[in-house]
């Protein structure tokens, strides 16, 4: 079976607002059908986001306070992409900053785009193993708690909506799917 193409042309693009971390766009578009139509996305640096497990069936967790749903959350570790930093400096630069833990062990694991329809945010998921505690490093302005929980735990808690956080529940199961060998 051949996939039909239905790729839109940019005819022009402008940016509609410029943050410190987010940039909005708007194109308009050449649609397959030879109409014109605008679009609107959110340009993002890119994350790392990191499933790390202290053990086998153990997983480190942050709570943490997310102003545009107005409450605190269950994530996996993650951060922002700097310029000129790779994918990997990243993740070990924020598992040390936001859990106080070093990995010796890292595994790429999968490229998420966790919301196509009006972002190109990618996050780049790793597997860390092997952690040792060495300290906080929280950026300023940063506050989180971090817990170590285990696994089967978690992923009840995404199960009963005490996880919400999509990329979150993915990232653990697939933890379920590595510690069984399947991953």
């Amino acid at each position: 079976m051949k996939d039909r193409d239905f790729t839109e042309t940019t005819l022009s693009s402008r940016t509609v607002y410029r943050g410190r971390l987010l940039h909005v766009n708007e194109d308009e578009v050449r649609l397959p059908d030879g109409a014109t139509g605008r679009r609107e996305y959110i340009v993002h640096p890119g994350a790392a986001m990191m499933l790390a497990m202290p053990d086998e069936h153990t997983v480190l967790l942050e709570r943490q306070y997310r102003h545009p749903l107005r409450r605190h959350v269950y994530e996996l570790p993650a951060g922002k992409i700097d310029p000129g930093e790779d994918a990997l400096q990243t993740a070990r630069r924020e598992l040390l900053e936001e859990t106080g833990y070093t990995a010796r062990d890292w595994r790429h694991l999968t490229t998420l785009y966790p919301v196509v329809a009006y972002s190109d945010e990618r996050v780049e998921l790793y597997l860390a193993r092997g952690l040792e505690h060495v300290g906080h490093r929280l950026d300023e302005g940063e506050f989180l708690e971090v817990i170590t929980l285990p696994l089967a735990t978690a992923v009840d808690w995404a199960r009963t909506g005490r996880i919400v956080e999509a990329k979150t529940i993915l990232g653990l199961l697939l933890a379920e799917k590595i510690v069984a060998g399947q991953w």
